[in-house]
């Protein structure tokens, strides 16, 4: 076998960015990047659904990358991601095991599903290929890979926070589930936390041991590695794209209706993971108890909305829609709305520029597992008035962004006490906070994740 370094990447994810579409993210050109270097094959869901799950491989090729994608059923899809991805992986990753929906037939379209994946990759990789699968929707995919005698060296990196071994052990049949992974050569997580979390499983439901080199042996004596890799943005990119914002009209708009008031964003995902209902009681406890920030502040927050489907997004939806009118109802005035709440996505360069507009970016999840948006706010900055971070302790990017304003999203009074902190803090300040936060994105960006992660797995 070649040495992993020269060999071929393989990326596996739930869904492909195929090239030259719009939306993809910093990880998506990140990956693309390193398919490109290494030449390399990318496989995944087409995003399509079907009559039934096709055995047909669409088949693309651009820049030495190879694109390989399959169709699912809608009974695969219902199962497979919005059953047990969504309905139960999801929300007990994010330490909501109230919210967990488990039903044996997710479990069992999960499985056949990850099965399927096994089947059509097996065809297509070679003996020399290194495989990188990503995220929860793909857990099982290396011990069914093994199965079918795949040896290649795989690594899997997992998205979202990892809970202690104690609350993981809450979901039903979770050995069958999470001891696949030994079958990976090396697992990454984002924080010591989440390693912590995934070592402690392993050693004490499991009965693996700890090796002196820092490998585990699981009980059938299997060598595997956790490390953590915590992910990041292309700061470069993202810092030339806030600067070249400011002629966008859409952002003259946004700064010509603030008529000079502060600007306070938020951009999440809708979805319950991401604390926005205690943002919003926060918002409305600055302004009952700072009346002199009336008319002088406008809090954006975006929220676009993700898995309608799903009754638990439904109502965190109508939630945020009575709390922003009850807001605007009690404090605002002919000529000001104290909130504005949007749901809809906007294109990420425009959202460079309103990062940077923003005198604070209000980025408070209850659980995340890195949370892009803090970050992507720091980069977006300008360097001689940059704003103020507000984030949750509980954000992966908090053990990394440590001069931002840290607070526990549940904490109402402390929440606005770091927004009045933030609106008050001198420029000086702001600059010392913000230089050092952006040495941090400057040294660990996307392309210093993608390798170090590529780097370990190829030791």
């Amino acid at each position: 076998m070649s040495a992993p370094g020269r060999a071929r990447l393989v990326v596996v994810s739930n869904r492909v960015a195929l090239p030259r579409q719009t939306a993809t993210g910093g990880l998506a050109s990140a990956l693309q990047a390193a398919l490109r270097e290494r030449g390399g094959l990318w496989f995944g869901w087409s995003g399509k659904l079907a009559a039934e799950t096709a055995a047909t491989v669409h088949r693309l090729h651009d820049a030495r990358v190879d694109y390989a994608t399959i169709d699912l059923s809608h009974a695969d899809y219902d199962d497979f991601y919005t059953g047990f991805a969504n309905g139960a992986l999801w929300p007990m990753l994010h330490y909501r095991p109230d919210l967990v929906d488990y039903q044996r037939s997710y479990l069992d379209g999960y499985l056949r599903v990850n099965e399927t994946f096994a089947d059509r990759l097996q065809q297509l990789i070679t003996p020399d290929d290194v495989l990188w699968v990503h995220d929860y929707h793909l857990i099982p995919l290396a011990a069914m890979l093994r199965r079918r005698g795949v040896k290649n060296r795989i690594g899997f990196f997992l998205h979202t926070p990892l809970p202690a071994a104690g609350l993981l052990i809450a979901l039903p049949n979770h050995r069958e589930l999470l001891e696949t992974l030994v079958s990976y050569d090396l697992i990454g997580v984002h924080t010591t936390r989440d390693l912590r979390a995934l070592e402690d499983y392993f050693l004490h439901e499991t009965g693996a041991t700890m090796r002196r080199d820092g490998r585990m042996r699981s009980a059938n004596g299997r060598l595997f590695r956790g490390a953590a890799f915590p992910i990041s943005i292309d700061t470069a990119d993202i810092a030339e794209a806030a600067r070249s914002a400011g002629s966008n009209r859409e952002l003259g708009q946004l700064r010509d209706s603030l008529e000079g008031r502060a600007l306070i964003i938020g951009v999440d995902r809708l979805d319950y993971s991401k604390g926005l209902p205690q943002r919003f009681q926060a918002y409305a406890r600055l302004l009952e108890r700072a009346p002199e920030l009336h008319r002088r502040i406008t809090f954006l927050q975006i929220a676009p909305p993700s898995r309608g489907a799903v009754l638990e997004y439904r109502q965190i939806r109508r939630e945020l829609e009575r709390s922003a009118g009850h807001i605007n109802g009690k404090y605002a005035a002919p000529d000001w709305a104290p909130i504005r709440y949007i749901n809809k996505s906007f294109p990420h360069k425009l959202l460079t520029g309103y990062y940077r507009a923003a005198r604070v970016g209000l980025v408070t999840p209850l659980r995340d597992g890195m949370n892009l948006v803090a970050k992507e706010y720091v980069a977006s900055q300008d360097p001689g008035n940059p704003g103020v971070l507000v984030l949750s302790r509980f954000a992966g990017a908090a053990q990394e962004l440590t001069d931002a304003l840290l607070v526990n999203p549940a904490d109402t009074e402390e929440v606005a006490d770091a927004l009045q902190q933030a609106l008050a803090m001198p420029l000086a300040e702001r600059r010392r906070r913000w230089n050092a936060m952006m040495a941090v994105l400057r040294k660990n960006d996307i392309t210093a994740w993608c390798n170090a992660f590529l780097q370990a797995l190829g030791r």
